[in-house]
Parts: structure tokens; sequence; C-alpha cells
């Protein structure tokens, strides 16, 4: 199992900004491209106060900041010059991590679907939608704002993909800004599929993959919970990618890249559970051969040995 996608966390919410202009962007691309990356994925075009395009809406509306430079036109120039797909991330207001409730989502999101389709809908390399916001479990409001956003989405585009990310709330479903690696209550197998059954039968008409993040469980455990993910996509039809994290939860400084032997380890364990693609959270912290991290060149250079070997 190859990786062939990847975010884009241009907001940077958890992990440092690499201060990145279009050359470094270009450069970076480039080094996606010999990865054999095909899909790129905005993670999210704003994060409270902050935007990655020149977006009248929020900056008028939400008080936002004008950002130096339009990196929506930007990531869609070079995907488009290097042959890849661009899947739109929302807008991430905060408010739902304030008060845990999604539905305050939607509204701020009715606008900005809007905005986008029609400053940017008619490029060649935009295929695609992400709902930014992440769940793991039952969350008050996420079968209303899925169905809602993805439908919002899909109408207004004919009907182009929409794809959401959730994480399984395993041991390692931990805060980023706890000093904790892992916690004593973590849910089953079984939980979760129950769970996820009941939020699929609410939202599968207005999506079309999910990528579980493969990071908050134990390796040993990959393989069972993997299958119960496979067998809940292949009841509800949707196509079924990991989110192959190429960061370390392991370690207590948050977050390092990952030792490659664990990035293989969640890589073979989604090949075996028939998974239909492998994105990563994210190449260009964690992978690139530019990252500010040393040790992400490093797992490119393994990485590269693995994929030319394959």
């Amino acid at each position: 199992m190859l990786i062939t996608g990847t975010f884009i966390d241009e907001i940077s919410h958890d992990i440092p900004h690499q201060n990145w202009g279009p050359i470094e962007w270009e450069k970076d691309f480039q080094h996606m491209k010999v990865a054999g990356i095909d899909t790129v994925i905005l993670i999210r075009s704003g994060y409270r106060r902050f935007v990655t395009y020149p977006s009248k809406y929020l900056i008028d509306q939400h008080g936002c900041y004008e950002p130096p430079i339009d990196l929506l036109d930007l990531y869609l120039t070079l995907a488009e010059k290097y042959g890849m797909s661009f899947y739109f991330g929302l807008y991430d207001s905060g408010k739902y991590w304030d008060t845990g409730d999604l539905t305050v989502e939607i509204d701020a999101n009715k606008f900005v679907i809007e905005e986008v389709w029609k400053m940017y809908g008619h490029r060649k390399a935009f295929k695609g939608w992400y709902i930014s916001t992440e769940i793991s479990r039952k969350t008050k409001g996420a079968i209303e704002a899925f169905s809602s956003l993805g439908n919002m989405c899909k109408q207004i585009s004919n009907q182009l993909p929409v794809l959401i990310s959730p994480w399984i709330d395993g041991k390692k479903a931990v805060m980023a800004s706890s000093g904790i690696l892992s916690k004593d209550q973590a849910i089953s197998v079984l939980e979760h599929e129950n769970e996820w059954n009941e939020i699929f039968d609410g939202i599968h008409q207005s999506i079309d993959a999910v990528a579980f993040q493969d990071g908050h469980v134990d390796y040993h455990e990959l393989e069972q919970f993997f299958s119960a993910n496979k067998k809940l996509a292949d009841k509800y039809h949707l196509k079924c990618w990991t989110n192959a994290e190429s960061f370390d939860r392991d370690m207590p400084i948050k977050f390092f890249p990952i030792k490659f032997e664990k990035l293989k380890l969640k890589l073979d364990a989604a090949k075996k559970a028939g998974y239909d693609k492998a994105i990563t959270f994210e190449f260009s912290h964690f992978m690139s051969p530019q990252s500010a991290y040393v040790q992400a060149h490093h797992l490119f250079n393994r990485y590269i040995e693995f994929k030319n070997n394959q």
C-alpha cells in the first residue's frame, strides 16, 4: 500500500509553520510527485481568524485576517501543473472545539462553499471537498452537520466527491496539548463499529470517502479496527481510505516525523484490510526533503526505497 495523497496543513494549528512561499511550495509539489502523490487535500481553508484565501465573507463577517498571499490559488496552480487532484477543506471557526456542538460550523460554511465555488470552482484541479471538522464518536450535531455540509458541497459542484477523516477513540487519542501519551479508557472494536454504523447510516448519502486516522490505536490493534472500518465502508458503499499519519504519537515531544518501521506497519495493515487508497497527514512537515525536521528528510529516503522495491 503506497501513499498517493496528502493533506496540506498551511494554517499549522498545532505544528510549527514553515514560512514557505511559492518557490518552496513548488519544490514540495515536485517532491510529492516523486513520491507518487496524485491527490492533495487542503485540511482546512481557515481556522478561527487565519485563512488561506482572501475570503470577503470571512474577513467581513468573522473578523479574519487578510492573508498575504492567495494560497488556494497557488495550490490549485501547482496541482494543475503537476497533474494532481485538489480537495478543498472547509472553514473551521473553532466554535465546535469550544462548544462540542458540530452544528455551529454549518452556517459559516454555507457562505464559504458558495464563495469558493464561485471563485475557484472552474479550476481544472478542483476535484472534491473535505469536511474539515474531525470527530471520533457520536458527537452532538455530527450527523446533521456532515449531511448538510456534504449535500451543499455536492449540489453546488455537480456531485464532486466529499471526504471525511475521523479518528478512532483509542488509547492514544489524547489532546495534543496534554503531557500524557495514552489514556486508560479506550473504545473497543465493537463499540467503534456500532457507533460508526449509526453515523454512516445518517451521512452515507452525503459523503463519498472516509479516511480514518490510524495513529490513535496501537499497532497490534490495527488489523481489527481496519477490518471493521472496511466492513462499514462496504456496507454503505463508501470508499475506504486510510489516513496514514506520518508523525509519531509515541514520543513525549509532539510531533516529530514517525519511525519508518511504524509507518510501514500501518500501510501493511491497510493493504491487508483491502483499503482503496492511502493518504497522509502530512507530507510537507513529516516526509518532505525540505521539511524543518531533518528526520523527515530521512523518512522520505526510506519511503522512496520502500516504494521503489514494490
